[in-house]
């Protein structure tokens, strides 16, 4: 019918650990689509959300609270957040009805940010799901501190907790580098931030852990877990501040083309722009260059130097 919503709607299903940033980037994200003309839905599906910033069509507190929950069924923060996320999942006919007067709009949802309900329970997984029945195609947002980078075991662990969340989410997907602006607050990268977001040869990382006693113990582990992460080769990183523009747009071009936005109709597009887009024409050493030299200090020691260190 002429003039009838689209049927097939887009978003992005915003994910990661407590306190990376997530509700943060939804505030910003939703402001940059605006600029440029889309309707923005911004859905919080993170009970334990107050004080939301930014402008909520749905709100999952609405449905079930977590305090509510705690109170009733004597559970702690991390069950309860749990049980709300399984009330969810068994009343999804009160989700698509919050959704479908929304149809046209460009979603973004605020998920909470308990790690296992994207490594390895079942509730969130089920719901995304549910939701690409509806034809709602998501890109999964996943947010990480950058400041990990600085710190070799923390970085293997968060390269761990990437792929296990690619692994169990099963949506088109997306890792992100968040507060680049504050990556060098807790110490100086070892190499290049190429090397942590395209996650180049780990066995450098292994020299480092090495040089410390206490995981000096562990090295065959470590060992065991970089292998795994580069059998796959599946886990890489675009950096993100979410006050700086580019870095929005940077990371927008990405999660359009994982979830098909680009293809779509609903804006004008190039056929140079869908060409790119098609053959992954992303070419991202000058772009991720440019970052390291607007974000991090430079080195004051030669190459050679750095090696003998090493």
């Amino acid at each position: 019918m002429a003039g009838a919503a689209p049927t097939t709607a887009f978003g992005q299903a915003v994910i990661g650990p407590p306190g990376s940033g997530k509700t943060t980037y939804c505030l910003g994200m939703s402001e940059f689509l605006r600029a440029l003309g889309r309707r923005v839905a911004v859905v919080n599906l993170d009970p334990a959300n107050e004080g939301l910033p930014y402008e909520c069509a749905v709100d999952v507190g609405e449905l079930v609270g977590l305090g509510d929950v705690m109170d009733a069924l004597r559970l702690g923060p991390n069950g309860g957040l749990l049980y709300c996320m399984e009330y969810l999942e068994a009343n999804l006919d009160w989700l698509r009805a919050k959704l479908d007067p929304l149809r046209g709009h460009y979603f973004l949802f605020d998920c909470p940010g308990q790690v296992e309900l994207c490594t390895h329970h079942g509730a969130l997984r089920s719901i995304f799901s549910q939701m690409a029945q509806w034809d709602l195609r998501l890109t999964a947002v996943h947010l990480v501190d950058s400041h990990y980078c600085t710190d070799p075991a923390k970085f293997i662990s968060v390269l761990c907790t990437s792929l296990a969340t690619m692994l169990h989410v099963e949506l088109p997907h997306i890792n992100l580098l968040s507060k680049m602006d504050l990556i060098e607050h807790y110490g100086k990268l070892a190499f290049n931030l190429d090397y942590y977001t395209e996650v180049l040869d780990l066995s450098y990382l292994l020299d480092h852990l090495a040089s410390d006693p206490f995981f000096r113990h562990y090295r065959q582990l470590n060992e065991k877990l970089v292998q795994l992460i580069e059998d796959y080769s599946l886990v890489s990183f675009i950096p993100l501040n979410i006050q700086d523009k580019e870095s929005i747009q940077r990371v927008l071009q990405a999660v359009d083309k994982a979830n098909g936005y680009c293809f779509g109709a609903q804006e004008q597009r190039s056929l140079e722009a869908m060409m790119s887009a098609a053959v992954g024409a992303d070419f991202h050493f000058s772009s991720t260059l440019g970052i390291q030299e607007k974000y991090l200090a430079p080195s004051s020691q030669s190459v050679e130097q750095e090696a003998m260190q090493l």
